[in-house]
């Protein structure tokens, strides 16, 4: 029995239990032409009649009888399905994985934790925070934050936002080596560097662009490691503004060459796969949304 025929097969089960057309119309709320005209249907796709009517009373054909029996379980799955269909119209509900790279997902989607679970409470969330490139599909990723322009793929994307950098150290650190005045004079600082970004650009206020490579005191894979390294008084790093606002505000880090500007950016995105539970649509709407209102652009 094609499941195309299932609301068929529901109104024949009513008229049956209910003992009549007008009953199963009542229930149904529908006209008893409606209810007789679904019967009708049905016994078109079966091929023969199913009930015999009389003036008082219906009486089941052997083949009524024997769909009636080999559809016994029709209710309970009409049943577990209305109960289906009453969960997926409540609040969403399952679990939703996020990733970003450190500093960003600290910054940003840690704040926003505790609004988004008010908001879903019945969605379970896995908050994976890591620098290295993350394959969403291979690591059963929902939704992650990029930077940078991305190639083709499945994909949906939206830019949220735009990572830019500047320069900064702590006061330790310019009190006990002094204050580069030039990108020039970084090549007798101590530079703390992200993975292979030895090559720091500069723009100048006339346009003008120098790239300095820079021998790097220390080199790190992890963003946070770095923030944290350049607070302690280490050296100088490269970094978005946006990601150290607390250290910043806290006085633990200082823009320097600020004279200076960093000639490019990268679009930082948020990315999902294509197909989407109600569970993920919930939380990247959510996301887009309070993006909007809470990220600095």
């Amino acid at each position: 029995m094609s499941y195309l025929n299932l609301p068929l097969l529901h109104v024949f089960h009513l008229v049956v239990e209910r003992g009549s057309f007008q009953a199963a119309a009542n229930e149904l709320n529908l006209p008893r032409s409606s209810v007789s005209k679904k019967i009708r249907q049905l016994e078109g796709y079966v091929g023969q009649p199913l009930l015999q009517r009389s003036t008082r009373q219906l009486h089941l054909t052997d083949v009524g009888r024997n769909l009636l029996s080999e559809t016994g379980e029709l209710q309970s799955v009409l049943t577990n399905l209305s109960g289906l269909m009453d969960d997926i119209q409540a609040l969403p509900k399952g679990s939703v994985k996020l990733s970003a790279n450190i500093l960003m997902g600290q910054r940003y989607l840690v704040p926003m934790m505790k609004k988004l679970r008010s908001t879903y409470p019945e969605i379970e969330l896995e908050l994976s925070l890591d620098d290295r490139y993350v394959d969403l599909l291979a690591e059963h990723v929902d939704i992650a934050v990029r930077i940078g322009q991305l190639p083709g793929s499945s994909l949906i994307a939206r830019q949220i936002g735009e990572k830019c950098w500047g320069w900064f150290a702590s006061e330790r650190y310019l009190a006990e080596q002094g204050e580069p005045k030039t990108p020039q004079a970084l090549t007798e600082h101590d530079c703390l560097v992200f993975g292979s970004m030895t090559f720091w650009p500069f723009q100048n206020k006339q346009g003008d662009t120098e790239t300095i490579e820079v021998s790097p005191a220390i080199k790190t894979d992890n963003s946070r490691a770095l923030v944290d390294m350049a607070c302690e008084g280490l050296g100088i790093i490269m970094v978005d503004p946006k990601f150290i606002a607390k250290e910043r505000q806290a006085g633990l880090l200082k823009p320097i060459l600020t004279s200076w500007v960093h000639p490019e950016s990268s679009p930082i995105n948020l990315v999902c796969v294509g197909q989407r539970t109600r569970a993920v649509e919930a939380v990247w709407q959510f996301l887009l949304e309070e993006w909007a209102q809470f990220v600095p652009q």
